[in-house]
């Protein structure tokens, strides 16, 4: 594979003429910091947020030159906006035109001013934690899994890039298939259309990602992929509070979010800011999953409570949301999940996949609920 810099990339944007006309890209300073991984391009170009959408060509100019590079396998470009000196508000998101929202939501699945839907897919749930190691990502696997055993249509977004773990969870390695034009078929496993930024590098690969980066990999990873027709497709967020929560969150009509947790006060604490910002951007909470709940020994079949117990349970209660159900800390549970055997998929009939199955049939009727009584919801800024 020939060696790529990102000497040899700026070089190339440099044919790339500015806004109208003047100078190019890369000497008028729009050209972001550029990250190189397997011969894929990262970068974004800085415009005025006034002529973001009419920019899209610059856009795509800057992508097809910088995929004429020797040894650029592909490119991944963000426009980001600028927000003019004395402007109030926030800088509004700028990425590829979309088209418009189609007239009437599918069911679980209400509009949001700026937010177009994912042609295909009905409804879409956000896993989120506030903090790491916490087990959000095997939730969110037995979660999928035991809708997909409710009889509905499932898809799998790993939207955490910076540490993406669904690959090797679902037992899925190899690169998705190139369809016409811009659009990847997903992988699958266990019934399960899957989509990771860890099918595109190797999996010790360090992510490191720009805001402006982030928006356009989970608009790919989102709008770029042939879901077909599904039910609900799970994503699991990436931990904590930052530009993957919000663009999801602002760009996407997630009909809800479910919050795992473990039961310490400490991991409730980074739990409570996720539920803020949801709140903050009107997407509903279908409720809290508590975590290593406690722990039963396989020798003496005690029971330990290692990290307290109880604790998400109580604040379910407290901000008034549902509380789903509590997953204890078994060994059953981490080994299959290394072994890319999950509980639901291959144990189903055993105590452990109940648990979650119970859980999906929550957030299913969670789902239901919130379908019948929700108004479209706005973003709201403070």
């Amino acid at each position: 594979m020939v060696s790529v810099t990102k000497e040899d990339i700026l070089a190339k944007l440099k044919t790339v003429k500015g806004p109208d006309l003047e100078g190019n890209i890369v000497d008028l300073g729009l050209v972001s910091d550029i990250f190189i991984a397997d011969g894929k391009a990262y970068f974004s170009l800085t415009v005025p947020a006034a002529r973001a959408r009419e920019l899209e060509p610059l856009r795509e100019a800057a992508e097809r030159a910088a995929k004429t590079v020797p040894g650029v396998t592909g490119a991944m470009v963000a426009l980001t906006a600028s927000r003019e000196p004395g402007a109030g508000g926030p800088p509004p998101a700028a990425s590829r035109p979309q088209a418009a929202p189609q007239q009437g939501a599918p069911r679980g699945q209400p509009q949001g001013r700026g937010k177009v839907e994912v042609p295909g897919v009905k409804t879409i749930i956000a896993v989120a934690s506030g903090k790491g190691g916490v087990g959000k990502s095997t939730t969110s696997v037995n979660l999928a899994l035991g809708l997909h055993a409710e009889g509905l249509k499932v898809g799998l977004l790993d939207a955490d890039i910076y540490g993406p773990s669904i690959p090797r969870l679902l037992g899925i390695s190899g690169r998705p298939e190139q369809l016409e034009g811009r659009l990847l078929k997903p992988m699958e496993n266990y019934g399960l259309k899957v989509m990771s930024m860890g099918f595109m590098v190797e999996e010790d690969t360090p992510m490191i990602w720009r805001g402006p980066m982030v928006m356009s990999a989970l608009n790919q990873m989102l709008r770029e992929v042939a879901w077909g027709d599904l039910d609900v497709l799970v994503v699991d967020m990436p931990p904590g509070t930052g530009d993957a929560q919000l663009t999801m969150a602002q760009n996407v009509p997630l009909a809800g979010a479910v919050i795992v947790s473990t039961p310490q006060d400490l991991a409730l604490i980074d739990a409570r800011k996720g539920l803020n910002m949801f709140n903050k951007v009107n997407v509903p909470v279908l409720g809290i999953v508590e975590n290593m709940s406690y722990f039963l020994c396989p020798d003496c079949g005690c029971r330990h409570d290692i990290f307290g117990h109880g604790g998400a349970r109580d604040e379910a209660a407290r901000i008034g949301v549902p509380f789903l159900g509590e997953v204890p800390l078994a060994m059953p549970i981490r080994e299959t999940s290394d072994a890319g055997k999950p509980v639901v998929a291959t144990a189903a009939d055993g105590p452990h996949a109940q648990i979650y199955l119970e859980i999906a049939r929550r957030v299913r009727n969670r789902l239901d609920e919130i379908a019948g009584t929700r108004a479209a919801p706005e973003i709201v800024f403070e």
